[in-house]
């Protein structure tokens, strides 16, 4: 039998037992609280009972959710209990608690114990201990192990430590406690944290902690990894200082060595993290110039280059390669390009300069006050190749991978966008008075024709094509590799220093042979000298030594040869050391050859049955009427017999894992092994036996912009395995790393009947490298790099020569050949006029065309509909490497003249007013992106000048033409390339959507916008296969207002203004995913966006506009895309928007293009990426020179 008393503490107990553990947690974070609030923590037993049962239940529950959890006032509770008791063990066991409660729970529970005030409460607590002598161990541990969690998350948790004194306390603990191990690892954690603050880091450098390091790490060990681990970690972020790492210059043979120590014994891989931690140290060490010596004093390229090959093998340690390899890049000797100076080979004079920027900065002051300005001849103490202070200039810090670039690019560009509403806000300014725009009245001839006395059956009138250029009977005879007897090298000295070569009698093309029979034909031809003076003379002409085809090595290793249009260093004559053995011919010798008939007639195809548009002879008569700053006066095989576009699929190449690291890795092996290359100097630029380095030229007037290139390459090793680098690329990353592949014609292959543009190579990269790049070419940036794009290439022909391009060629010379034989093709019920709009700067003429329908009849009616068909205006290539634009328009311009129904209707809808290539002069000459002014020509829209930029300024005219007479066009399309991303998009102008990328607040008055600009590309992804809606963008940035799409949108008052963008790579969405674009689908995309506008010319009548509204629900998909902005920013972003490798890619991107450094980078190439087209005769391939 119970008595009562045994039955009420059994009750009692029962009751106690059947409390859920969470609720006792609550039960008694309530008697805390209480004891909190009445003030009765005096009582230390009780709070020390509390606060040990609230540990004992989190210790021994999973479930603490409830103490963390919205509302709940438990961590209150804890931080008053902490703050206020003054017994060790409660403060110890509330320590306890924490611990148990940060450990789990995620960043959610720091972040709310820091918001909180717990951070200062703890802190307050390590100076508290620290006056007790001496300070208890445990409370030290405890306090360490939780700011060591709390720490991260708290931003201003540095600060704080430094204000208060509490960064010296451990400090202090840690010199007193370097053997004890147990407290030495917590210490660590929480100094780690607080050299994450600059101020704090520097502070600890200078009380010993850098040399406290050097204690506690050491060669390899199995004890103590963890404390070994977190010491390297706290001693990287210590280096992050310049200060800090000066410091520990001395400790770099020391770091090596335990490198090389824990790389011998660590055979099973279990410490790469100790290893990465070591790198990691040796990275940030080398930031500054005393590291880079030290490192390679400590002979650090050897130790790095070995240890990392041993890593190879093991995919696992790739975190160690890539570190190593950023190491070792970063300390790579910067070379300088072997060039005597960045600027153009070439040179065109200009009667007037701007009166800023990089162009004035070539030429001195006017001579004698008059209007003739001297180009710039550099001193010879003035070096504009590489800074003499790039050696005493700290290395910027470097990012390990594309990701944080991407990131740095996106904040970019979101300082870009424009704010200014009134700027953004389309008005059309009349800004010439009308009288002086009159004389571009004789351009609309179609808006007061009355055709009257105009037969319209056989209309001639107004049509001012050039006539057909007479057919020449003469032969092209081609000689190969067999024809040409073998010649010894001629060397020339580094450095720069020209040889002197025997004077070479000019070449005219009309002494060109030509063979043509029903098989085809082929073409040789020879640059005439070009009148320099100096070095830069003695450059052309021992260029022009190099014939086009020439014997090859007797051992190996072939010859590039150039075609001036852009040349790089293989055209620009420059020394090269060389591995293998060339041959070369003089042009005179050639030409004795030539007369001796020894030369090999070549049968080819003839290519003119497969391409209606081509005529090879109409070709060499278009170029003998062009005009070139270099004389070109050779014609490219490809360009001469021109291109069939394969039948079969070019997919995108799949990436190499690791094909970036190797390539760096034999750069490396370069430096280390300087025997393997034979410093024997020819034109060409052969580093080893197989292998060439190419330097591409500037544009003309400028000391940069390289990125095109077109070059020829004869003399090879059937089976050899070629590598060519073009060292001198300025962009921070290339499509050549996601797939795209250079564009390879040979002349075997086009003899056998294959006359095609392939793309080809293998081990394609593009990455930087170690030629410095000047402050001069980089825009008064220092310490910036150049980058490499290189590629493998296997030739299958014997005595073959082949032609490389960065992309399809399309040259002036092409262009006015096709014009003539659009104009051939013409019916009498399709209305053609060309005019000359103006003459270039070289001389050359800039073709207009008008393209409608004739009226039916000569009825009131019919002039009347005639007159007042809406405008379309579009133009093309305006930055000459952009030659994609050009296939583009050449789609549209034989889809405009075509016979079909769908063509007709098009030209009874509209009047096309086109300029097909805005700049003749920098396609020409091989520009890659800018006119013979060597400025961009689609950043100077705002004011073009007549004198420097006379396509712009009359182009621009004849709109505000358009303008002033009311007759604005309906559509606005500048035709464009893009080498950062795929597929074919736009760029348009919006008020409303420029807003909503930024912070400004505007009234819904002044955001009230007619969303017509989104209907055409809307219509272009429902149709043409290669576009992406995905990928267009309307928000206006500030770097862009002075392009073609932004002040005719602007001044003009054209709400349909754009720049379409096509990929020079390929398509990752719809028909094409996955395959490499090509001429088809590029001529392609030009018709589409012709049948694109006879659909929205339905979609707009007013008759018919309720019809087909349900087709194009605008406003729903305008919002639909203001909800994706809003979850990713970077939407109008002009950026590489590639999936990352497995692989860790550093670019090392220095900017942004479309984001680039350059102004002219974003937009399409409205953003640059362009790549401008090389002329080999006068517009031929370009000289890797």
């Amino acid at each position: 039998m119970l008595t009562c008393e045994e039955k009420m503490n059994k009750h009692k107990m029962t009751t106690e037992k059947g409390v859920p553990s969470n609720s006792r947690v609550l039960m008694l974070f309530g008697q805390l609280e209480k004891m909190n609030r009445e003030s009765m923590l005096v009582d230390p037993e009780t709070a020390r009972q509390i606060t040990a049962k609230i540990l004992h239940l989190i210790q021994t529950q999973e479930k603490t959710r409830e103490i963390m959890s919205k509302g709940s006032s438990g961590m209150e509770v804890i931080l008053a209990t902490l703050e206020n008791t003054q017994d060790l063990q409660t403060i110890l066991n509330i320590l306890y608690i924490l611990n148990e409660l940060l450990t789990v729970g995620g960043g959610r529970r720091i972040g709310v114990f820091v918001s909180k005030g717990g951070t200062g409460i703890l802190l307050q607590l390590v100076i508290s201990a620290s006056k007790v002598s001496p300070p208890s161990e445990e409370l030290m541990l405890q306090l360490h192990s939780v700011l060591a969690k709390v720490g991260p998350k708290d931003r201003k948790f540095g600060v704080k430590a430094r204000l208060n004194g509490a960064l010296n306390v451990t400090v202090n603990l840690l010199k007193q406690n370097l053997q004890n191990h147990k407290l030495l690892l917590p210490c660590l954690l929480v100094l780690r944290v607080y050299s994450s603050n600059t101020v704090n880091a520097v502070s600890l450098g200078k009380n010993g902690v850098l040399e406290l390091m050097f204690k506690i790490i050491g060669p390899y060990s199995k004890k103590n990894t963890s404390l070994l681990k977190v010491s390297l970690d706290t001693l990287g972020a210590l280096l992050k200082s310049k200060t800090n790492a000066q410091r520990a210059v001395v400790h770099v043979p020391v770091l090596l060595y335990i490198y090389q120590d824990w790389h011998r014994n660590d055979t099973r891989h279990r410490h790469i993290l100790i290893r990465k931690g070591i790198l990691g140290c040796l990275k940030n060490i080398t930031n500054i110039k005393l590291g880079r010596k030290a490192f390679i004093d400590a002979d650090g390229m050897r130790i790095l280059y070995n240890t990392s090959t041993e890593c190879l093998p093991v995919r696992t340690l790739d975190p160690l390669i890539n570190t190593s390899s950023l190491v070792m890049r970063k300390c790579f000797p910067k070379n300088r390009l072997p060039l005597p100076t960045i600027k153009s080979v070439f040179h065109h004079q200009l009667l007037r300069v701007p009166a800023g920027g990089p162009v004035a900065q070539l030429y001195n002051q006017p001579l004698g006050g008059g209007p003739i300005y001297q180009f710039y001849t550099k001193p010879p103490w003035v070096d504009d190749v590489v800074d003499k202070s790039d050696n005493n200039e700290d290395a910027e810090a470097e990012n390990d991978t594309e990701n944080e670039v991407e990131e740095k690019d996106h904040h970019a560009g979101n300082d870009d966008i424009e704010t200014d509403i009134n700027k953004l806000t389309p008005r059309e300014t009349h800004s010439r008075p009308f009288e002086e725009l009159k004389i571009y009245e004789r351009f609309f001839l179609e808006l007061s024709e009355d055709f009257q006395v105009f037969n319209v059956d056989n209309p001639k009138r107004g049509v001012t094509a050039t006539p057909a250029a007479p057919k020449s009977q003469r032969p092209i005879i081609l000689p190969t590799a067999q024809a040409l007897p073998p010649k010894t090298p001629t060397a020339a000295p580094l450095q720069g220093e020209c040889p002197h070569p025997a004077p070479v009698p000019p070449l005219d093309l009309d002494t060109i042979n030509i063979t043509k029979d029903q098989d085809g034909c082929s073409d040789h031809t020879h640059s005439r000298t070009h009148p320099g003076a100096g070095l830069e003379q003695e450059l052309v002409q021992g260029l022009e030594r190099v014939a086009l085809d020439g014997t090859g090595p007797q051992g190996g290793g072939g010859r590039v040869n150039k075609h001036n249009s852009q040349p790089p260093i293989l055209a620009g004559g420059v020394a090269a050391r060389r591995g293998g053995e060339g041959e070369e011919m003089l042009a005179e010798e050639w030409a004795e050859e030539e007369e001796s008939g020894e030369g090999v007639v070549l049968q080819v195809p003839d290519t003119a049955l497969l391409l209606p548009l081509h005529d090879p002879d109409l070709y060499v008569e278009m170029v003998k009427s062009t005009r070139s700053v270099p004389q070109f006066s050779e014609v490219a095989y490809p360009d001469y017999f021109g291109h069939v576009a394969p039948t079969f699929r070019e997919h995108i190449l799949e990436r190499v894992y690791g094909v970036q690291r190797t390539k760096i890795f034999q750069d490396i092996e370069r430096l280390i092994h300087p025997n393997d290359i034979l410093d024997k100097v020819v034109y060409d630029l052969d580093i080893q036996r197989f292998e060439y380095d190419l330097v591409l030229n500037s544009d003309i007037n400028s000391n940069h912009y390289h990125q095109w290139f077109y070059f020829e390459v004869s003399c090879m090793r059937v089976g050899a395995l070629y590598r060519f680098n073009i060292i001198n690329c300025e962009k921070s990353n290339s499509q050549f790393n996601y797939g795209m592949q250079v564009l390879m014609y040979s002349v075997q292959e086009a003899i056998i009947g294959r006359p095609h543009w392939v793309r080809t190579g293998t081990d394609i990269c593009y990455y930087k490298n170690h030629f410095s790049r000047s402050s001069i070419a980089a825009g008064g940036q220092k310490g910036k790099s150049y980058y490499t794009m290189t590629f493998s290439m296997t030739f299958n022909h014997k005595d073959d020569v082949c032609y490389f391009a960065y992309h399809y060629p399309y040259t002036y010379s092409t262009l006015k050949m096709h014009l003539q034989k659009l104009e051939a093709l013409r019916t009498p019920q399709t209305y053609l006029r060309e005019d000359v709009l103006c003459e270039t700067l070289g001389g050359n003429s800039c073709p207009l065309l008008t393209i409608t329908a004739m009226p039916e009849s000569t009825s009131n009616d019919q002039i009347c509909q005639f007159r007042n068909r809406p405008l379309v205006f579009l133009s093309s290539r305006v930055h000459p490497g952009e030659t994609n634009a050009s296939w583009v328009m050449k789609g549209t311009l034989e889809f405009l003249m075509g016979s079909s129904p769908v063509a007709h209707s098009l030209r009874e809808a509209y009047i096309f007013k086109i300029v097909p290539m805005l700049n003749p002069d920098g396609v020409v000459n091989g520009n890659h992106r800018c006119s013979l002014s060597g400025e961009d020509l689609n950043r100077q829209w705002q004011n073009p000048s007549p004198e420097l930029h006379p396509t712009i300024y009359h182009t621009k005219s004849l709109l505000q033409y358009l303008a002033a007479i009311q007759r604005a066009p309906l559509v606005f399309c500048d035709y464009h390339g893009h080498s950062r991303k795929k597929n074919v998009f736009m760029y348009g102008c919006s008020l409303k959507e420029t807003v909503w990328e930024t912070n400004i607040s505007a009234t819904s008055c002044e955001l009230h916008e007619d969303l017509g600009y989104r209907t055409l590309p809307k219509i272009l992804s429902q149709m043409a296969p290669a576009f992406s809606m995905a990928s267009c963008s309307f928000v206006v940035e500030r770097s862009k207002e002075a392009t073609a799409r932004v002040v005719v949108w602007r001044e003009i008052g054209v709400q349909r203004s754009y720049t379409m963008e096509s990929t020079l790579c390929g398509c990752d969405q719809g028909k094409y995913k996955g395959l490499q674009i090509g001429t088809r689908e590029l001529e392609e995309m030009g018709a589409q966006f012709c049948v694109a506008l006879l659909r929205l010319k339905r979609l707009t009548s007013p008759l018919k506009l309720r019809n087909h509204a349900h087709l194009l629900d605008i406003e729903s998909d305008l919002m639909e895309t203001h909800c994706k902005v809003s979850s990713s920013p970077s939407t109008y972003l002009l950026e590489d928007e590639e999936a990352s490798f497995m692989e860790e890619v550093d670019y090392s991107a220095e900017s942004g293009d479309e984001p680039d450094n350059d102004p002219n980078t974003a937009e399409p190439h409205d953003n640059h990426l362009s790549d401008s087209e090389s002329n080999k005769h006068r517009d031929s391939p370009t000289h890797l020179a």
